[in-house]
């Protein structure tokens, strides 16, 4: 018995080191592999475009390791059903804790440090600019992709490997603020960590991922339609 739990808890180890592994290269990589691929050496809509693509690569990567490797089911937590107006109510209370949240930290970083916009989200938004596929696409590929690894797979992995769910909440919200430093901010640091001990205190406790997927896509799509319109240097409190 010891030896079976040891053995899942190894694969589960490399999963969670894989998937972390992979996104993070993304994160990091992803334009200078599509530069040299298409020879695009500007970041254009179609640039970006394709790294999302990759992001949907990483989840079927993840979702073969699971079907091939350990032999389990993708969800460790069964989802559970709730009516139409929970998901509404949940979705709409998640969004707003995250985004006082998110203000309150922004804030606090201004007067601590003087952060600046980050410079990377600055050269971002041109090639959003009224392409609302692009915006779409982009808040349903961060909705769907990052929920499933992030809460739907390593959270209940690494509270399995340390049989405490505490760990797998602050662990899961730690490496989902990393991931995120590629902007060059704290407080594109801090921010994802707050979403990610939320998000992560509510598939703990209500164990349903397509809320939170709801939720994630609000957020983002909130707030690039708002800096589709508006100067972000305006909305640096967000």
């Amino acid at each position: 018995m010891a030896g079976w739990i040891m053995g899942f808890n190894g694969k589960y180890s490399i999963g969670i080191l894989l998937t972390f592994i992979l996104l993070t290269a993304a994160m990091l990589y992803s334009n200078p592999l599509i530069t040299l691929i298409t020879g695009m050496g500007k970041i254009t809509a179609d640039h970006f475009f394709l790294s999302r693509i990759l992001l949907w690569g990483i989840l079927i990567i993840v979702f073969l390791y699971n079907i091939f490797v350990e032999k389990g089911t993708f969800l460790l937590k069964e989802e559970k059903k709730y009516s139409a107006a929970f998901y509404s109510k949940a979705a709409l209370i998640l969004y707003f804790i995250c985004i006082l949240g998110g203000a309150i930290l922004n804030t606090f970083m201004m007067f601590v440090i003087e952060e600046k916009v980050s410079t990377k989200l600055l050269n971002l938004i041109p090639i959003f600019r009224n392409n609302y596929f692009l915006i779409i696409f982009t808040c349903l590929t961060a909705a769907i992709v990052e929920e499933f690894l992030m809460r739907g797979y390593l959270q209940p992995r690494i509270e399995k490997i340390y049989n405490n769910p505490a760990i797998g909440i602050i662990i899961s919200a730690v490496l989902f603020g990393i991931l995120y430093s590629t902007y060059g901010t704290i407080s594109q640091v801090l921010g994802p960590f707050f979403i990610g001990i939320v998000f992560a205190i509510f598939y703990k406790r209500y164990s349903n991922i397509k809320i939170l997927m709801i939720c994630h896509f609000m957020i983002d799509f909130i707030a690039m339609m708002i800096m589709n319109f508006m100067d972000i240097k305006h909305l640096s409190v967000f």
